[in-house]
């Protein structure tokens, strides 16, 4: 289980350095994957079943980012391609993509005739311009003729996020959409020093549980933070921004308006600023937090330190307690948020060059309404990857699997079965989660950089100066001042403009509706 873990934590580290995601994808891992019987069964006699017009057996090719264990992706897809050749008379061909070469690879597939039948598609990754360069086919017919089943799944508000001039190029993955925030401690630590969490209501309130901490517990940091480039400044006001893609011009989601601001210059970026400075000159935040290249999980597993700030979702406790070696407690401190790339940051499309495009929507509503093929996908072939545990639920055979794919990408994930550890009703706790956000008005907006990548350049490279000490507590947050000085003088009003620019007018098409 442990190497499934320590590849979702690799997506979310790439997803946050490419759009600082909320956790709509906040480390999930397999042990996430839930399905009640009657759904599953309900599933495998949705629509896609049906044959006829399909007198051409295909092999359809379905790409998606190669993050996980893909050594049995033969054992996988021929599993998949019983079920699809039966249905579809078509077997399905996995293309595993490495995250490196993915951009250059996908260019390269879209710009060229070879045949791609299914392909995920993100916010981070072009999507929109895939989408104007007419590299995408729009699928709002499609969906009405083949894709019922993906329509009863997906919620109204999500699809409509992933519209672009109205229309549909990409279905979103049945995932944690939203997120909340709060902090996550090593349970072994409140149990032996009494420490109810129930008690925190604020950041604030954290402080004598930290300083318990910091006097009884030798060698062992109060907080540490999930990386440099992810200060505990930041974390803590997260939930009120929408961070637009890149924290360079946000929505301030206190002010219940559509104005592009400056992250930086706000006043609750600043009051965050000084909690951090009090908690680092205290000793309650490790003192090489700004620099550092340990993470949060290894650093709690090696025993270093006691708690961090994090997305949360339902589920994270256990999620987290695998990752970290220790079984770990949260307090959640804000209300689920769902921000502008909740809808699109990972999605399905069907490429311009596909063999035919109506299979591959018949193959696409396969992977939201049956629980086998969502199955193989999310946990790999029973008896091989995972064996039936107690309750219905799964547990890992043991030694490292084969087969280990990170199901936020595709499909609907509440078909899939429950890894032991996990609660049995996660996925209704996530329906009800994700239902009960808090939603920006931006949700769906991608922003398109191209026009102001120089000032985007410039900019970087001042964050990268200031922000990790600033986020950290390490440096004096009297500093702020010369930080926005630098932004601006990199062209930071501009990027802003450019934003609001395009924000004003995703607005004004309908927020993706």
């Amino acid at each position: 289980m442990q190497k499934r873990f320590q590849t979702s934590m690799l997506a979310l580290s790439i997803i946050l350095v490419l759009s600082l995601l909320l956790s709509a994808c906040g480390g999930s891992s397999n042990k996430d994957n839930a399905a009640s019987g009657s759904n599953a069964a309900a599933s495998n006699n949705a629509a896609g079943s049906a044959n006829s017009g399909n007198e051409k057996t295909l092999e359809l090719k379905v790409a998606f980012l190669g993050i996980g264990t893909f050594k049995d992706v033969a054992d996988v897809q021929d599993a998949i391609s019983k079920i699809t050749k039966e249905k579809l008379n078509a077997t399905v061909k996995l293309v595993p993509i490495d995250p490196a070469a993915w951009q250059q690879q996908i260019n390269l597939q879209l710009a060229g005739n070879e045949p791609l039948d299914l392909l995920v598609t993100s916010s981070a990754f072009n999507y929109s311009t895939q989408a104007a360069k007419n590299q995408l086919v729009v699928l709002d017919d499609l969906l009405e003729k083949y894709g019922q089943g993906i329509k009863d799944t997906m919620p109204e508000a999500i699809f409509n996020g992933t519209k672009i001039n109205g229309k549909i190029y990409g279905v979103p993955s049945v995932r944690d959409t939203a997120a909340d925030y709060g902090f996550i401690a090593r349970k072994d630590l409140l149990d032996k020093y009494s420490i109810d969490l129930s008690t925190v209501k604020s950041y604030a309130d954290l402080e004598p549980i930290l300083k318990t901490i910091k006097d009884s517990e030798p060698g062992v940091s109060p907080i540490v933070q999930r990386s440099s480039t992810l200060g505990i400044a930041t974390e803590m006001i997260t939930s009120q921004f929408d961070v637009l893609g890149d924290s360079l011009g946000v929505l301030n989601l206190n002010n219940n308006d559509t104005k592009v601001v400056n992250l930086f210059d706000t006043q609750e970026y600043k009051d965050s600023l000084a909690l951090t400075r009090k908690w680092y000159q205290a000793g309650y935040i490790m003192k090489d937090a700004a620099t550092t290249q340990e993470g949060n999980n290894a650093l709690i597993k090696a025993g270093k330190g006691f708690g961090y700030f994090s997305n949360m979702k339902p589920g994270f406790e256990a999620q987290e307690s695998g990752i970290d070696g220790h079984e770990m407690a949260a307090v959640r401190l804000t209300k689920p948020v769902s921000g502008s790339a909740s809808a699109n940051i990972f999605m399905i499309s069907i490429p311009r060059n596909t063999q035919d495009e109506n299979r591959a929507m018949q193959l696409m509503n396969l992977m939201y309404t049956n629980a086998d093929i969502v199955n193989l996908l999310d946990n790999g072939v029973e008896g091989k990857h995972y064996v039936a545990g107690a309750n219905g639920q799964i547990r890992s055979v043991g030694a490292d699997s084969g087969w280990v794919f990170n199901q936020w990408e595709v499909g609907n994930n509440a078909l899939a079965k429950v890894w032991e550890g996990t609660a049995p009703d996660v996925w209704e706790q996530m329906k009800k989660f994700n239902e009960s956000s808090i939603v920006s008005p931006a949700l769906g907006f991608s922003f398109d950089s191209s026009a102001v990548k120089t000032e985007i350049a410039a900019a970087t490279n001042v964050i990268n100066q200031y922000r990790a000490g600033l986020d950290s507590g390490s440096i004096d947050p009297a500093m702020v001042a010369d930080f926005n000085d630098k932004l601006k003088a990199a062209g930071l009003d501009k990027i802003i403009a450019e934003k609001q620019k395009q924000l004003d007018a995703f607005i004004a098409a309908g927020a993706g509706k």
